[in-house]
């Protein structure tokens, strides 16, 4: 069988490019970043979940530092991932949600005027494979890209500075599918590509993005690990023992753990910074005890887990409760990678590589989020954390505010609007300066079409689970 770099040059350039394996004196780390769709904070081991079992996952915990308090930058798919690529809040580079032909703006259902979402990351953005260029860095994109469609072009992986650019489909996997015709799984192809190109660049610092489509219904998982966790189940009622669900993270641990191994092989672990999160919250079913769900501001729609592993971590094995958010990649990376600042793009993430190095965590005053849009059961919204604290303003019925202290209650339950007005206005008008600052789009208008009668057309979303196509299923 032909290897995964070889199927995809046949493809042609717009699948691929290849970068020269050059030799860099005095390199600078390597990065693989590794993107979870829809997983949510406790999907994992290392975060408590005791069901699913992810021993390369918590291995790499124990090695290196977990973030205790981390949050996607915004609540769906297309906007954290804009987030990431530009280091700034959704406001900036315009992708507030995933653009849906089911749920435009001015639907019958929406009672306001939802804001129009950019489905494209603009060429002007300066991306992190872009600013990394001028350091050496070979970048290497695998999996779901979402920021521009087709696959060739400006807004596209090639055209936004990676180098080798693989997608689901130059590995012969249909949309949304898990397995292709032969009974390869997809998490397992991804990780073939990622480890040819590693092996390709060694002698070069690299830059890997990773974004699997796992764990993103509808599931279809690998049968041995489904039937391990059809034994296992223990009926908890709070979709916490789900099977499919389970096999699917496991599956996903397996790759990770082939992929440390090969680091291993190549002699480039000491050399390779690992950093495995998620692009939002879980779905519904997976997220408890945390309220709300992907789609919401709540912090079962935006924590996720976050875990950073680097031989060279002074404190290994720690964790941080620093409030990190998917914005602060880009600084982070330009920071151990010795890379500058792009001129003229503001960033609005910090550097959290002092926490890797052992030195006090930098000083944020506040993280904002902005989510303008209609998404499954959720209405437009926009939030501010300031210490402990969260409010989360929610556009329609005239901005009515919550406020939470996550603190001593992350699972918020208790709105302190009411008891602390003095708290709650002083955060709202911090939110509403910043939303000024960045420009924001604010619903603020009624939607003249709105039908309180009329139902969301969710036509097509798909069902938790499906029946496979995998044939013999490893």
């Amino acid at each position: 069988m032909k290897t995964a770099l070889q199927m995809l040059a046949m493809a042609g350039a717009s699948a691929l490019v290849i970068g020269p394996c050059l030799a860099a004196e005095g390199r600078p780390p390597n990065f693989i970043v590794i993107l979870m769709d829809d997983m949510g904070w406790r999907d994992v081991g290392f975060t408590g979940n005791t069901f699913v079992e992810t021993p390369h996952l918590d291995r790499l915990a124990k090695d290196g530092i977990v973030f205790t308090q981390s949050y996607a930058s915004a609540p769906n798919c297309a906007p954290t991932r804009a987030c990431l690529m530009s280091g700034q809040y959704t406001p900036r580079h315009g992708i507030y949600t995933v653009v849906d032909p089911r749920q435009p703006p001015g639907a019958p259902w929406q009672k306001l005027l939802a804001a129009e979402s950019r489905s494209d990351l603009a060429t002007e953005v300066v991306t992190i494979p872009e600013a990394l260029e001028p350091r050496g860095y070979a970048s290497a994109f695998f999996g779901m890209w979402n920021l521009g469609r087709g696959r060739s072009g400006p807004c596209t992986p090639g055209g936004q500075g990676f180098d080798t650019v693989v997608f689901p489909e130059n590995l012969g996997f249909g949309k949304d599918a898990y397995f292709d015709d032969q009974g390869n799984y997809l998490s397992d192809r991804l990780a073939d590509a990622v480890l040819e190109f590693v092996e390709c660049n060694r002698e070069r610092p690299f830059f890997v993005y990773l974004a699997d489509h796992a764990v993103h219904a509808p599931l279809d998982p690998k049968r041995d690990l489904l039937a391990k966790y059809g034994k296992k189940k223990q009926s908890r009622g709070d979709g916490s023992d789900d099977p499919d669900y389970a096999a699917t993270v496991e599956a996903v641990d397996q790759s990770v753990g082939r992929i440390m191994a090969t680091l291993d092989k190549l002699g480039l672990a000491d050399d390779t910074v690992v950093i495995f999160t998620s692009d939002n919250g879980g779905t519904r079913q997976y997220t408890a005890p945390l309220k709300g769900s992907k789609g919401e501001l709540y912090e079962g729609g935006i924590r996720v887990p976050l875990v950073v592993a680097w031989p060279k971590i002074k404190r290994p094995g720690t964790t941080s409760d620093m409030p990190v958010a998917s914005i602060d990649l880009y600084p982070t990376l330009l920071d151990l990678a010795g890379a500058p600042a792009p001129a003229g793009q503001t960033l609005d993430g910090v550097s959290w590589a002092p926490v890797l190095r052992g030195d006090p965590p930098p000083t944020r005053q506040r993280l904002f989020w902005h989510f303008p849009c209609y998404v499954g059961k959720a209405t437009p919204s926009s939030a501010v954390r300031e210490g402990d604290f969260k409010l989360v303003e929610f556009f329609e019925d005239g901005g009515r505010a919550e406020l939470y202290d996550l603190r001593r209650d992350p699972e918020e339950r208790q709105n302190l609007a009411a008891a602390e007005p003095a708290r709650t206005q002083a955060l709202t008008t911090a939110l509403h300066a910043w939303q000024r600052e960045t420009r924001a789009a604010v619903p603020d208008r009624e939607n003249p079409a709105y039908d309180p009668a009329a139902r969301r057309d969710m036509k097509g979303r798909g069902g938790q689970k499906r029946e496979g196509r995998g044939g013999d299923r490893r």
